[in-house]
């Protein structure tokens, strides 16, 4: 749907996920639930169609905990032929929980100039000081910045905008909640203004695979834990392994083991399970630590959170990239 024709104004297309921006209960239901469509969601947003040129597309209704690979595939596909079709830039609404892993994945495929947002509210639009409204706003203010391109896939929360691979969600409920630890957001949104504060760092994006089924595991170091996870995971059929590590990517002498007997079948990578802050690569040399694992194969994920090291590792298998390859391509992320 079209929801405005004036020429003069930039062509957005917004592409509705579901997520809590979208969710509404009814008298005697318990909770609240993905409703709002694209159009509902566009319609309740004052001076939106004055910003741009509405295109307007639901493209499902669901929790952003449930939405697989497959949707975000779907929802590249699309994004991609709404700037091919001639729109300036593209928004995605969807929950907030799994908000900063959709936005990474879709930036290792995002091959377009034109800005790709993603953004979300903490806030049910029933609820008091409800932030979804502003935030679409904001996105679509951001996508149709011409600043935004050649940025890759942005997230606009709160009138901050983050860079894909650096923002988190480290709050449960405040309207905050999206941070980029260390690096801070890259831009900001005021009085209808983008303002950028540094570059993007250009970096290649992959070939959208033609099959997605390799699964890797994240699995998160704790104090005196079972290595025999990794056994498992072997024998289940994974086809990568993430750890998030003690401190800048360090694990038990016992945790080493296993890792070192696994990275001869599957890659490795070591990350920080800190929330804040690189991996190290020459401080510590140790059994466990970053020397010593990277003389055995195993690669530090720089400053990758967990996650997202799982979902660029995800994506170099789905593309068969060799271990050289894949080495390349975490540097040129996780810087």
């Amino acid at each position: 749907m079209s929801m405005s024709n004036t020429n003069s104004k930039p062509m957005i297309s917004i592409g509705a996920l579901g997520g809590t921006i979208s969710m509404t209960g009814t008298p005697g239901s318990q909770g609240v639930s993905s409703n709002l469509g694209a159009e509902e969601l566009a319609q309740s947003v004052p001076g939106l169609a004055q910003a741009a040129t509405l295109n307007l597309h639901t493209l499902a209704r669901i929790a952003s905990g449930s939405i697989r690979f497959q949707h975000l595939f779907d929802t590249l596909a699309w994004a991609q032929q709404q700037i091919d079709q001639g729109a300036q830039g593209v928004v995605i609404t969807q929950g907030t929980d799994t908000l900063e892993e959709s936005a990474f994945l879709l930036d290792l495929f995002w091959d377009r100039r034109e800005p790709l947002v993603l953004m979300g509210a903490m806030r049910n639009p029933q609820m008091p000081g409800a932030d979804g409204s502003a935030n679409l706003l904001a996105a679509v203010q951001v996508a149709a910045d011409q600043h935004s391109c050649g940025r890759g896939v942005l997230v606009v929360m709160n009138d901050d905008i983050h860079e894909a691979r650096r923002v988190r969600k480290m709050h449960t409920t405040h309207v905050e909640a999206f941070v980029s630890p260390v690096f801070g957001p890259v831009g900001v949104v005021q009085e209808g203004w983008v303002r950028y504060l540094r570059d993007t760092p250009e970096t290649p994006r992959l070939p959208v695979p033609s099959a997605y089924d390799d699964k890797v595991l994240l699995l998160e170091h704790s104090l005196d834990d079972d290595p025999d996870i990794v056994s498992y995971a072997l024998g289940a059929g994974y086809a990568g392994i993430v750890i998030a590590g003690f401190g800048s990517g360090h694990v038990s002498e016992t945790l080493r083991d296993a890792l070192v007997a696994a990275v001869a079948q599957v890659p490795v990578i070591m990350c920080s399970r800190t929330g804040a802050g690189s991996t190290t690569t020459a401080v510590y040399g140790y059994k466990g630590a970053e020397i010593d694992l990277q003389q055995h194969g195993i690669l530090m994920g720089g400053w990758l959170c967990p996650r997202k090291a799982r979902l660029l590792l995800c994506a170099a298998i789905w593309n068969g990239l060799s271990n050289e390859a894949l080495g390349r391509l975490l540097t040129a992320w996780s810087k």
